[in-house]
């Protein structure tokens, strides 16, 4: 689940450096790149904390889930 969640931040940190650097704005990579790494953190957080209180309110969900995206 954590592994899903950090992909799909990689591909969208990975999709706004490409943006930047096809249109050639990359003086603000940086402060794009410290935007980028502190909405991932919060959604790898989000995404944390909602699959814990699944965890241990339906841990058989939990187990689906963990199955449906480990393979």
């Amino acid at each position: 689940m954590l592994r899903t969640i950090f992909m799909i931040g990689l591909f969208a940190f990975l999709g706004l450096f490409a943006l930047k650097l096809v249109f050639g704005i990359l003086p603000a990579f940086f402060g794009l790149l410290f935007w980028v790494l502190g909405i991932a953190i919060r959604i790898a957080i989000f995404g944390a904390i909602i699959y814990f209180v699944v965890r241990v309110f339906s841990p058989e969900t939990a187990r689906r889930w963990r199955t449906k995206f480990s393979s």
